[in-house]
């Protein structure tokens, strides 16, 4: 089979499979070995090396040089003549419209097709040169990739936002709303999600060869609908329409087994044949994703099952239309749903099956894009280095064992340097709740051959402890793999540390709390240089060049060019202008504007008018308890109840405050669900009392997206992040909203200590109890109940009294905190709470003193760039460097 110029992998199809190595055929190539990776290869040089190979071999040129070398490298022309061409062409031919009969849809479709064609050049020929000059790539494997709308970002990476712009509105449509025509793309729910995007951005604008994995999931997580108050889950059907950014691969498929038993080797101890009556074809979808600055084109290859095998003609003909089609629906299942709820043990195992058919996936198309090289299996550390974005890839440990012992018969103490030296793990949570584990029998039933892998992984590991710290029987208890439970249970979170050479946290407190409580043996036994920090960072092209125009262009005025979009230390300029009172209107301005399109786009996905002069109160992420909604909107209660005992007078007198609640909650998670209707609840109440007015709003905007996100961190004034402390592994909205020139209210937990440390403390409004201190308050709590506060015990007083609906619906949300143990500490930190509201409006009613803070805070930031954490990823954790492709490099 071809395999296209070479860039992409390819499967032979099970029934011819065999021996053979995708793309095995192109192993010859010639290809030119560099001294150094970390270069920029000059246009004629490149030529020539594409032309000919290495300077060292002289072979004749094969039919894919032949291709390659005939290959046109000129750029698609940049005038809006071509663009409008190209245009026109794709509503013609692809879309079957005329311009006549265009409608906004179809103008951004085919415009988004123009701006993909570009693209897929750049795309092709970064992969082409990343695979001729043998680069080490990195593999980031993702359970979600949460990254929104792309035209917009496309646009502005290939620095063709006004052309398209101005042929657009010669055929009588503004920009604005064409962008507004895409839908966000359902892969991902959270910041797990928006990091993973975050990172394949960085790496494409600086130029390091790395890929995301994940699953392209048909419906999403879901599409969160609010019916009288509560949530509601519908699927996410963002497929329905056409998707310009995907790239379907029929020659990319994999098969992935499930269940059956296994034959052992009778000539080798380590080999297994795995015997399965139920196998799917993982097929694979591209998403290209541009770099800012760079011709340079990262890429996400996400898997969805490929079902036209499973169709039974037979059961079909004979009138049994269910039997004909049962193993289509059991296949299309698993890549249906993201977070498919896991309440009921069937749950689990779609979940569980899920998981594995992204890992199986990804570890053969890794080993098969790696023997394109040539190079021995021993040497798969040198050109790939796998990171596992938290435990939901950890399968992948045991996979690329199966592959390394069962398919390519090395010994099991060399596949294990091999996998150990190639894995790295990120983990994401200190809650020991959130901490993935699987039943033995479930994974032994389904995936009886990585069980067997998992059990010897884990011995080999424990006898090696055991000769180090002889006869401590608890310790080996402590850290083995398998939980003595029952039933037994595989803790992910372990296997993925033991099979891995590095694992880090994403701030550092997270990752000093992890070394002293889950990995504390683990640091004992395997040294303190495996675990590190590496904090969690944000695209500056995203979250400020994009969603923040105005802002981004003063930026550019004082630093002079575009360059901080990809060198965010430029920003620090900010500082020099601080005092320039020109400078501070602007600015001021600026945020006035993003504030009143938030209003716009508030009162057009919730019908309430809110008043842009308010000050913008936003509390928008994943809905949970230790995120702490619930403290916000039982503040929210107390101010109503302060305002409603004023008189008209003193009330008018009162800072405006509109409070924006945004977030999804889990389908199977009830208490987040019944903050959610709390929320709802109070914001009826409050937004139709006349005596209140504007002088309080509360909204709760649904469907929290990125391209909601957009509107509203560049508007926000204060952004509250009151995670009870040592509960937050990081948080990114943080770094967001501070990076558009908002204001941190905050508890000393997660990332907002090292962005206090930067911005300065007189620049965030820190409360509540350090983290040092929650277990002996939560001590102390479990055998006290203490009365609440008089501001909490008045909140909960009005609940109880029905003014927001039946308060009994709310009761439980009320005994969590003064009958529960009060886990998240809400009635320890609420006086603080308190005072850091009124402290926050002090600050805002002296305009200048907030426009200073805003300010200065923008400009300290750097160091909060995904840029900065890719790279010391990259040095410290993948040890790769960048590869770069210039313009005049391809002939551009």
């Amino acid at each position: 089979m071809s395999n296209n110029n070479g860039y992409f992998s390819t499967t032979i199809p099970p029934s011819t499979a065999k021996a053979t190595t995708p793309g095995a055929h192109d192993a010859d190539v010639p290809v030119a070995q560099p001294t150094s990776l970390k270069r920029v290869v000059s246009g004629a040089a490149l030529k020539e090396l594409l032309a000919s190979g290495s300077s060292s071999q002289t072979k004749t040129p094969s039919k894919v040089d032949n291709m390659f070398q005939n290959y046109s490298h000129s750029e698609i022309a940049r005038d809006t003549a071509t663009i409008k061409n190209s245009v026109i062409m794709h509503l013609t031919a692809t879309f079957l419209r005329t311009p006549t009969s265009m409608d906004s849809g179809h103008a951004y479709l085919a415009s988004a097709f123009s701006v993909r064609d570009r693209l897929l050049q750049r795309w092709n020929l970064t992969n082409e040169f990343h695979d001729r000059m043998k680069a080490k790539r990195v593999y980031y494997m993702s359970l979600e990739f949460l990254i929104g709308r792309t035209f917009d970002n496309a646009l502005l990476a290939l620095d063709l936002r006004k052309e398209y712009g101005q042929t657009l509105g010669e055929v009588g449509f503004r920009l604005e709303d064409i962008i507004d025509e895409e839908r966000d793309a359902a892969l991902g729910n959270g910041g797990l999600g928006r990091l993973a995007a975050c990172y394949v951005d960085s790496m494409a604008c600086s130029d390091y060869p790395g890929w995301g994995y994940g699953l392209r999931y048909k419906y999403g997580m879901f599409q969160q609908q609010i019916l009288n108050g509560y949530q509601v889950e519908v699927p996410d059907c963002w497929l329905d329409s056409p998707n310009p950014w995907e790239f379907p691969r029929p020659d990319v498929t994999y098969p992935v087994k499930f269940y059956g038993h296994l034959v052992r080797d009778p000539n080798n101890d380590d080999r297994y044949i795995w015997e399965s009556n139920v196998v799917y074809d993982a097929m694979a979808f591209d998403v290209p994703v541009p770099g800012y600055g760079t011709t340079n084109v990262g890429n996400i290859r996400l898997w969805s099952c490929k079902t036209n095998s499973l169709f039974d003609l037979n059961k079909f003909n004979s009138g049994d239309y269910g039997g004909a089609t049962g193993g289509q629906v059991a296949a299309q299942i698993l890549t249906d749903v993201l977070y498919p709820n896991d309440n009921t043990n069937d749950g689990k195992e779609l979940r569980l099956r899920q998981e594995y058919l992204f890992c199986s996936a990804t570890m053969q198309d890794i080993i098969a894009r790696f023997k394109k090289t040539g190079r021995p299996m021993s040497e798969l550390p040198e050109l790939a280095a796998i990171q596992l974005n938290d435990t939901h890839p950890t399968l992948g440990v045991p996979e690329l064992m199966r592959i390394l012992l069962d398919e390519e018969e090395m010994s099991w103490d060399d596949a294990w340097e091999v996998t150990t030296r190639t894995f790295a793990f990120t983990n994401h949570t200190i809650l020991p709740e959130a901490m993935e584990k699987w039943p033995v029998p479930m994974l032994d039933k389904i995936l009886p051959r990585h069980m067997g892998i998992i059990y010897k992984i884990n011995l080999y590991f424990l006898q090696a402890v055991e000769k180090r710290f002889p006869g401590d029987r608890d310790l080996l208890r402590r850290i083995s793999i398998i939980e003595e439970s029952n039933p037994q249970q595989v803790r992910m979170a372990f296997l993925a540390c033991v099979g891995s050479h590095k694992v880090n946290g994403v701030a550092a407190i997270h990752s000093d709390i992890i070394k002293q409580t889950i990995f504390k043996d683990f640091v004992r036994i395997q040294g303190e240089d495996k675990f590190i920090n590496k904090t969690n960072g944000v695209s500056p092209r995203r979250w400020m060049n994009e969603c923040n125009p105005d802002m981004s262009d003063l930026i550019t005025d004082v630093v002079g060019d575009r360059s901080w979009v990809n060198d965010l230390a430029k920003v620090k300029k900010l500082e020099e202008r601080v005092a320039d009172e020109d400078f501070r209107r602007r600015w001021w301005d600026a945020k006035q504007k993003n504030k009143q399109r938030l209003a716009e786009y508030i009162l057009t996905t919730t019908g309430i008018q809110v008043n842009p002069n308010a000050l913008f109160d936003v509390q928008v992420k994943r809905i949970h308890e230790y995120k702490r909604q619930l403290m916000n909107i039982l503040s929210v209660i107390y101010r109503y109840h302060c305002l409603k005992q004023m008189t008209p007078e003193v009330r008018a007198k009162e800072l405006h405050r509109v409070v924006i609640f945004a977030g999804k909650a889990a389908s199977g998670y009830w208490v987040a669900k019944q903050v959610i209707k709390l929320i709802n609840a109070v914001a009826e109440v409050v937004n139709a009392d006349e005596e209140i007015g504007d002088v309080l709003k509360v909204v709760f905007i649904p469907d929290y997206s990125v391209t909601a996100a957009e509107y509203i961190i560049p508007a926000s004034d204060i952004s509250q992040h009151i995670s009870t402390a040592g509960t937050e592994a990081s948080g990114t909205s943080n770094m967001k909203f501070v990076l558009n020139g908002g204001i941190i209210l905050g508890t000393v937990d997660g990332a907002n200590i090292e962005i206090g440390e930067e911005i300065g403390e007189e620049q965030i409004f820190f409360f509540g109890c350090l983290a040092h201190e929650v277990e002996d308050f939560r001590h102390y709590l479990r055998f006290n109940q203490p009365k609440p506060d008089d501001a909490l015990q008045t909140a909960f007083d009005m609940i109880q009294r029905n003014t927001f609906g039946d308060g009994a619906i709310f009761q439980p949300l009320i005994d969590s905190v003064v009958r529960g143990g009060d886990v998240y500490l809400l009635s320890v930190d609420f006086p603080s709470y308190i005072q850091a509201h009124n402290a926050v409006e002090d600050a805002y009613r002296n305009r200048e003193e907030w426009i200073t803070k805003s300010i200065l805070s923008v400009a300290r930031m750097s160091k909060f760039s995904s840029d900065r954490s890719i790279q010391e990823y990259a040095e410290e954790v993948w040890n790769i460097e960048p590869v770069r492709v210039t313009s005049c490099s391809m002939g551009i």
